[in-house]
Parts: structure tokens; sequence; C-alpha cells
């Protein structure tokens, strides 16, 4: 019988994270284990305020989940359409229990997650976010950060090209740009995205505020530069409207509930002509060696948010010359779990 197991997680970063919205210093998680006769499959929920989950939602929600009538752990699509069908949003704790049950079936199939999925093993460049903060502190987190092939930068503020200049007073590297809603103006908007190509920029994220959806669409359809979205796509009911918005979506398994429905997103997506994104939250190394078994289907990586934590757990993708680096163990990667972690 699938035993699922769950446990709080408070996750310290080694520095401020600042953003448009807020800044934290460390992130909330929820651990779970899922079990049958010796085998675990590990995973997690990390849920920054924005989405409105917490540690109790978490534990209301996973304390709901009853996994007793089902006995056979392959059967992923009845497992998991009923734990999406215990309470609305929740996309979170719905995560960490598709991430626990995806790593489960890959050790009992002996198989990384990437195969189990039809995917090629690859080894992705993922970006290296610079919080919002001084022009003069983002330009010396910059130059921490040669060894990255891109970077990606927190902007939406009033100080945005300032932030940009003193950047490039340090590297030449390109980024990726991430305004976090925080953009208001549409005309402003593009004529400061003409100006970041100009300085080395990939594409935007979020530019506008993700219900701005007429603000959005006619910033997509004259920027020079590819827009993505992020918090206006969230699951895969959003794909519709972020096709005739956006150029490409940011698939942050914390938000879209998981591998499962992660995978539809970026095949969806893929489909309709449009880039995909894979990103994250701040997460722990196990979050972070699941979302990277979908590399293959991403345009863009940005999984960095084990990267700068002072308590991971786990052990799992490595970084080498910029470029994340699966280990081809089964399940979704993990090296090291700490089973400590879990009273059973």
């Amino acid at each position: 019988m699938l035993k699922l197991s769950f446990q709080p997680y408070d996750l310290r970063l080694n520095r401020v994270f600042r953003i448009s919205r807020g800044s934290r210093d460390r992130a909330p998680l929820m651990l779970t284990r899922l079990s049958l006769d010796g085998v675990h499959g590990y995973g997690e929920a990390s849920m920054p305020p924005l989405y409105g989950e917490s540690v109790e939602s978490a534990t209301k929600f996973l304390s709901a989940v009853d996994l007793s009538g089902f006995t056979d752990p392959f059967d992923t699509e009845s497992i998991l359409q009923y734990v999406d069908a215990i309470a609305p949003g929740n996309a979170a704790a719905k995560t960490a229990v598709d991430i626990a049950l995806h790593d489960l079936v890959g050790k009992l199939l002996r198989l990384p997650v990437h195969r189990y999925f039809g995917l090629p093993a690859v080894r992705p460049c993922t970006s290296m976010t610079i919080g919002l903060d001084t022009p003069e502190r983002m330009a010396e987190r910059a130059g921490e950060l040669s060894g990255f092939r891109y970077l990606k930068i927190k902007l939406g503020t009033d100080n945005d090209r300032a932030m940009i200049t003193a950047i490039r007073s340090v590297t030449q590297q390109p980024f990726f740009v991430d305004a976090n809603q925080g953009w208001k103006n549409k005309e402003e908007a593009l004529d400061l995205v003409y100006w970041l190509k100009e300085q080395g920029a990939v594409f935007i994220e979020q530019p506008m505020p993700r219900d701005d959806v007429a603000g959005n669409t006619w910033l997509t359809e004259r920027s020079p530069l590819p827009t993505v979205g992020d918090e206006a796509v969230q699951r895969l009911t959003d794909i519709r409207t972020a096709s005739s918005t956006y150029h490409g979506i940011n698939i942050k398994l914390m938000k879209c509930t998981g591998l499962r429905e992660g995978f539809k997103l970026a095949v969806s997506a893929k489909a309709l002509g449009m880039r995909v994104m894979l990103g994250c939250m701040t997460e722990t190394s196990c979050a972070i060696s699941a979302a990277a078994q979908l590399g293959a289907l991403a345009d863009w990586v940005d999984l960095d948010g084990h990267l700068d934590t002072a308590n991971n757990p786990y052990t799992g993708v490595t970084l080498s010359d910029g470029r994340l680096v699966l280990p081809g163990t089964p399940g979704i990667g993990l090296t090291k779990e700490n089973n400590n972690l879990f009273l059973l």
C-alpha cells in the first residue's frame, strides 16, 4: 500500500532575495515521502506567499490525501487526478505528491524520470538570478557569477536602466529579464524592451500585471524580444489565453501541480508554436532535480533555486560550467536522501 509521509522544513537562503513585490531570506517547504514495499520516492512543496499557500494549508491538504485505494503506483493519471480533485488550489502541495510519485515510479522501473517521459538526457545551461538591490550591489553580484552563461535580472522598478547599466559595467553576459509584473505603462515598457535588447537581453518574463491581458498582448505584438508568461500561466487551462498573449511560458512545477502537468504544458506549448522556459521557486535539490528531468523540452532554463541555500538536505543534479548535470540515477535523480527527516 502506498504510504505518504510529510514534514515541514525551513529552507534558509545565504542572502536576502528581493523582487518587485517584496523580499525574503527563507522559504517554507513541505517535504514528502511516498513509500511502497521499502522503496521511497521524495517530493517537495515550496510555498512563496504570492500563491497563498503555507505550511498550515499544506498540512491540511496532505492530511486529506488517502492513497489506500490505489494498489498500482504506475496508474499515475488516476492517482494524480484524485489528488487534484481533493480541493481547489494547493498547487505546491499537489506538486509534493506528484514529484514523490514520479520518483517512486522511476525507482520501481529503474529508470530516470526523463526516460519515463520519453525524453533524452540533456545538460542545459541554467541562468543564475540576481535579485533587486542597489545598482552597485547588483553589479557586484553579477561579477561573482562569471561561470554562468546567462544571468537572470529581476527588474520592475523605476530604477531598471541604472541597474542594467551597472551590471553591464562588469559583465557582457547575455541575460534574461524578469519584470515580475512591475511595468504598468505599455508604451514605456516597449521603449524599455528596445533598450534592453541593445544591452543583451534574451527575453522578457511577465512584463506587465498578469490580469492586463490587453496590455501584455499589445506589448508582445510589438516587442523585439520574446515575452514569457509566468504568473499569468499556472495550470494547463491557462495555455489557450497565453498562446495569444505571450511568445512563451514559464513552467514551474510548484504552479502547475508537478511533473505530470508540467510535461503536458510543455508539449502543448510546443504544439502551439510557443517557447518553453523551465523555472523554479526557492527549492531544494529534490524539486530542482525533478524539474531538470523535463530539460529536453525547454528553450531556456532557470533552475537555480537550490544554489544559494544554506541547509539543502538533498543532493541531486549538479552544476558543471553553468550546466545542470543529471546523475542518471532512477527516479528524479537524488543521490543523497535525508531519511532522518521522516519519522515513521
